[in-house]
């Protein structure tokens, strides 16, 4: 292995490499890219103890989503750094401020302090200006602070039916991302804080082994210190589920068990072919998620997906038999859209199963033979399908074998762009139909028929093109 002082360790995650007696072997080091910056106050002087969070754009599940990557505190010049970063995008921001300073602060008088600041200069997440990291780039980020008045402000919370706390969002303008905070008095069931001047949306969530809350208020802080109206928190939805099997062939009619530590039950049909579950759709917030509850004895092949929070989820389905034609709630294709949870609503997702499943096997161009010992224990090369916007199908993650070959027979059918990479791609955003635009020219487009079986030769491409 090699490191060095300025560069990243391992960025491509294939770890320590076996060299053969007289093989010869480049190792590539990619310099790390650093962000960094100074934070001043109104009257110029630097801002000492500010928190700054950096925030990073990844793909979970096809969609974009912006995670918090690392935060820093000012020094005595008001300065930060954000250093072994990788080539990516990138988002910045201040946490909110109190002005403690004894000498401008009062007992008892008007409280002061410093709201967040998205770079260079938003009011809000949504708006800040993103950071395009290249390797080895140095980027300067500075930061002006404008002192504003705070006011006490306080949210009465109706009907808890919890024993814990409550996670507590604020969100300026109605616009997710972070930057604000409120606390949550469990003593007093009341939310309160300081914030200064603006309109809020303001979200509770609680959570608790049977079942979970949640609720939201607006709230307008001008001038003066500021009451909400109650909170009325009220249980997360559970959303029933009906699939239906339309197999061809008796193949697969196999049964597996579930135990609840003192009983043993068995599972068959839609419980045992499919996993259901649900994933946060937003690109920034809780990762909020949901599943499938376990059954209630031994006759229980209900499905139904419980607590879950109201907003936009992405559907995850994964058969271990056939395929999911098709995903449906109302009038929306959750294989293309996002599910919708509004508070109260009583909705079915109904799901039909296939197994006239198309095929797909091949081999790669380009890829070199493994010789034996050469320390080399997990496929490098993988072949991706990825369904073209309004088309049928569903993505798929194919490693191929070390001489290049690949075989897959569950291939939803539909028309794909497959292509073959010398690594895994974390970030393919196949849900986001703008950012697919980079990946028009690589590939080939396929069109997959029900029972068809279909052979390629692909092309690898590195994954840095």
């Amino acid at each position: 292995m090699v490191r060095k002082p300025g560069f990243l360790d391992d960025t491509c995650g294939t770890g320590p490499v076996e060299v053969l007696p007289g093989a010869e072997l480049t190792i590539a080091l990619m310099p790390e890219a650093l962000i960094k910056g100074r934070v001043t106050l109104s009257a110029a002087d630097p801002a000492r103890g500010v928190d700054v969070q950096l925030f990073a754009r990844q793909v979970q599940d096809g969609s974009p989503r912006w995670m918090q990557k690392n935060s820093a505190r000012t020094n005595s010049n008001g300065e930060f750094r954000f250093a072994e970063l990788e080539p990516g995008i990138y988002k910045v921001l201040t946490r909110e401020w109190m002005d403690n300073d004894p000498e401008a602060t009062t007992p008892g008088g008007q409280l002061y302090g410093f709201p967040p600041v998205y770079y260079p200069s938003a009011t809000d997440f949504a708006s800040a200006s993103t950071i395009q990291l290249t390797a080895g780039q140095t980027f300067q980020a500075d930061f002006f602070l404008v002192r504003q008045p705070y006011y006490p402000v306080k949210i009465p919370v109706a009907n808890t039916e919890h024993n814990g706390g409550m996670n507590v969002t604020v969100l300026p303008q109605g616009q997710r991302g972070p930057g604000y905070s409120l606390g949550y008095n469990r003593g007093r069931d009341v939310i309160e804080g300081q914030l200064p001047n603006g309109k809020y949306l303001v979200e509770g969530a609680t959570f608790g082994p049977d079942f979970s809350t949640s609720g939201w208020v607006n709230l307008t802080v001008g001038g003066a210190p500021a009451e909400g109206p109650a909170m009325v928190l009220a249980r997360n939805n559970s959303i029933s589920v009906n699939v239906k099997e339309e197999f061809n062939t008796a193949d697969g009619h196999s049964s597996g068990s579930w135990s609840d530590g003192k009983h043993t039950y068995a599972i068959r049909g839609p419980r045992l072919d499919l996993q259901i579950g649900v994933a946060a759709a937003d690109d920034f917030g809780p990762q909020r998620s949901g599943s499938i509850r376990e059954p209630a004895g031994a006759n229980d092949d209900s499905l139904v997906l419980e607590n879950i929070a109201p907003g936009r989820y992405w559907l995850r389905l994964h058969a271990s038999r056939g395929y999911v034609a098709s995903a449906t709630m109302g009038g929306t294709d959750l294989l293309r859209e996002p599910l919708l949870v509004v508070p109260g609503a009583n909705a079915t997702i109904e799901i039909t199963m296939r197994d006239d499943n198309a095929e797909l096997e091949g081999t790669l161009i380009g890829v070199p033979a493994t010789p034996a010992g050469s320390g080399r224990s997990s496929p490098q090369d993988f072949v991706y399908c990825i369904p073209l916007p309004e088309s049928s199908g569903q993505f798929l993650e194919i490693p191929a074998a070390f001489e290049g070959r690949f075989d897959y027979r569950m291939v939803a059918p539909g028309v794909y762009r497959v292509i073959a990479f010398d690594s895994h791609q974390q970030d393919i955003p196949y849900r986001d139909a703008e950012a697919m635009k980079a990946y028009e020219t690589k590939g080939q487009i396929v069109h997959f028929a029900a029972g068809q079986k279909v052979t390629l030769q692909l092309q690898v491409i590195s994954g840095g093109e």
